[in-house]
């Protein structure tokens, strides 16, 4: 994309946030239901992924972000599929006539993206696509604000946003749940993977803690269990949500990390 270019600084810059990624508390139901209609919809994506080249996810979190999950509007930009887009950019797509199949716009959309299988789809690549997808003047005008499109409901972003076209406020904060932060939330659900996180070797851990489905009552066996799932955090290809619950999901990724799964767990 003009202006920035995905050098090696950047891609190191993108891992590092997404790993380092922890969703607001406040804002962690909002992120569930986002991505339980996310979930509800990758067969819609997967079509759009089948025609394009272009990955589900990224398909599906440029869905919301532009168009709050309607598939009544243009994946440019939201604007109603009864004409062309109205809004930057406007007169998409270019060919065809109204009434546009969600489909069809979304095809256009990442096209005029340059946006194909060939693509970089590693993860700094995905992040990379989806900053360009909104544009660059988080980075270049305000670098001391980390994109909401991306970050947005988590606890790498609190304010300063565009109000609109050319217009910053400094203290305007974001309503939208990020990409990235959907990203986050669907690895830390086991729904995706990404091509440059392999998985890793088995090695010890820090702490081990009993399997349970349950939280903890016990403030001290809470915080065992977040710091290893911080722990496993660590771990390039592992994504656990710090929640101090030693669930199934914090046993499956130990169970990567380690070989076994926590103890107690029915599976081990």
């Amino acid at each position: 994309m003009p202006g920035v270019k995905l050098t090696d600084a950047l891609r190191q810059e993108y891992s590092q946030l997404f790993d380092t990624c922890v969703i607001r508390a406040s804002r962690l139901a909002e992120v569930e239901q986002i991505v339980g209609q996310l979930i509800a919809n990758r067969p819609r994506y997967e079509g759009v992924q089948a025609v394009t080249g272009v990955p589900w996810p990224m398909v599906a979190v440029a869905h919301n972000m532009e168009a709050g999950l309607s598939f009544s509007g243009h994946l440019h930009n939201g604007d109603l599929l009864s004409a062309r887009t109205v809004h930057v950019p406007a007169g998409r797509p270019k060919t065809g006539a109204p009434p546009f199949t969600w489909e069809a716009s979304a095809a256009d959309a990442l096209g005029m993206h340059h946006l194909d299988a060939d693509t970089d789809w590693a993860l700094p690549g995905m992040l990379y696509q989806l900053e360009a997808y909104n544009g660059w003047g988080y980075r270049l005008f305000h670098p001391h604000v980390l994109s909401p499109y991306l970050w947005s409901a988590s606890e790498h972003y609190t304010s300063g946003k565009y109000v609109q076209d050319g217009t910053w406020s400094d203290t305007a904060v974001s309503k939208q749940c990020g990409a990235a932060v959907l990203l986050r939330r669907l690895a830390e659900r086991g729904t995706i993977d990404f091509l440059d996180q392999p998985a890793p070797e088995p090695q010890g851990p820090p702490l081990v803690v009993s399997f349970s489905k349950k939280r903890s009552k016990d403030p001290d066996q809470v915080a065992a269990v977040e710091r290893l799932q911080e722990w496993l955090n660590t771990h390039t290809g592992i994504f656990v949500l710090v929640d101090g619950v030693p669930g199934p999901r914090t046993s499956d990724a130990f169970q990567r990390v380690t070989g076994t799964f926590l103890p107690g767990d029915p599976r081990g």
